[in-house]
């Protein structure tokens, strides 16, 4: 999920969306579900691609029409592109298959008229003993023979340049699969693959008895840093927590950015002191460097991270192992920050009390 999907679930997503039907208005856009996506992004992230595009198109006076509106998505909403690889790539696999397919039939027809000209062949020969007759059946049959071997030529080499675009097509699938479940910012997965994961995580862990661990992990002061330095800066500091996270996250072990700068991860089959250790040195690795504003080379300081984590109960669901992590992630924020809280402890001294 991108920064301006998270920012339109939020809050300050009734004041964008007012905005964008005001704009809407002003420029005579017809307020349909499309044009509305974009204009809401075009608020949402007013130094977007999408924006600049729009805010050129206007001051060109082009005519703001719903094909034009199809474009604009095409070329700028995440969605509407995904969905137009996957299209195309289907229509390509589509007349690859019928290509073929006329191959396949091409040769077929090929094999049954060679069948019938054998069957006419073996009738002219059988009991004939007038040798130009048998010349001439002969030269048909050297003559059949060759068409066929060529028929059956081509469609091997055919075949062979099918499997390779099909080979193609599958990667360039497999590539577009793997874009709409990976962060663009940290090469992370994003929420959607991470919450597939953890639904299958669960199901696994029923089915297996075992046990799992969901820990989220937050960037401390991030919206203060982000407005002091600016967001090309707090992307640099997303991508170099992401990076920490990404080291210690190998599978079965799964890593998302959740959103904005928050993060979560999955750890299937591991016990709850082995995820605090875990998650301990990922707090000591991330502030033990003092980072530099790549654009001027000033010292940032050090970043810190607060994290927290819950252990899945048998039959549990989803959501609410979550709801007990994200709680032990605010004890650590309420608690100073830059700290490690399991949802279990929490509970524990809950009780105590």
């Amino acid at each position: 999920m991108s920064d301006v999907e998270i920012t339109l679930r939020g809050p300050e997503a009734y004041k964008i969306a007012g905005r964008a039907l005001a704009l809407m208005e002003r420029h005579q856009v017809w307020p349909t579900a499309l044009n509305f996506e974009l204009w809401t992004h075009y608020v949402a992230d007013p130094d977007g691609a999408l924006a600049r595009e729009l805010t050129r198109l206007i001051s060109l006076g082009e005519p703001l029409t719903e094909l034009l509106s199809e474009e604009l998505a095409a070329a700028y909403l995440p969605k509407a592109k995904l969905n137009e690889q996957i299209r195309d790539a289907g229509d390509l696999l589509s007349k690859e298959l019928e290509s073929v397919s006329k191959a396949i039939q091409n040769a077929q027809s090929s094999n049954t008229a060679y069948s019938k000209t054998l069957a006419t062949a073996t009738k002219t020969l059988d009991g004939s003993d007038d040798l130009d007759r048998i010349k001439t059946v002969v030269t048909d049959l050297s003559e059949a023979t060759r068409r066929v071997q060529k028929e059956n030529e081509s469609l091997e080499t055919r075949l062979a340049e099918s499997t390779a675009e099909v080979d193609r097509l599958r990667e360039h699938l497999e590539q577009v699969r793997r874009d709409a479940t990976t962060d663009g910012l940290t090469n992370l997965a994003n929420r959607k693959a991470f919450d597939e994961e953890f639904e299958r995580a669960c199901s696994e862990a029923d089915e297996a008895g075992t046990t799992i661990c969901l820990a989220v992990l937050d960037i401390d002061h991030f919206k203060r840093f982000n407005d002091t330095w600016g967001h090309q800066t707090g992307d640099q500091v997303i991508r170099y927590v992401a990076s920490v996270i990404g080291r210690v996250a190998a599978p079965p072990r799964f890593a998302a950015r959740y959103g904005g700068e928050e993060f979560a991860m999955i750890f299937p089959r591991e016990s709850a002191s082995i995820v605090a250790g875990t998650l301990e040195d990922i707090r000591v690795e991330v502030s033990s460097r003092m980072l530099k504003r790549r654009s001027t080379n000033e010292d940032l300081g050090a970043i810190t991270i607060s994290s927290g984590f819950s252990e899945r109960r048998p039959g549990e669901t989803g959501h609410s192992v979550m709801e007990r992590a994200d709680a032990a992630l605010y004890t650590s924020k309420r608690g100073g920050r830059n700290r490690v809280t399991a949802a279990e402890a929490k509970q524990e001294s809950a009780n105590a009390a």
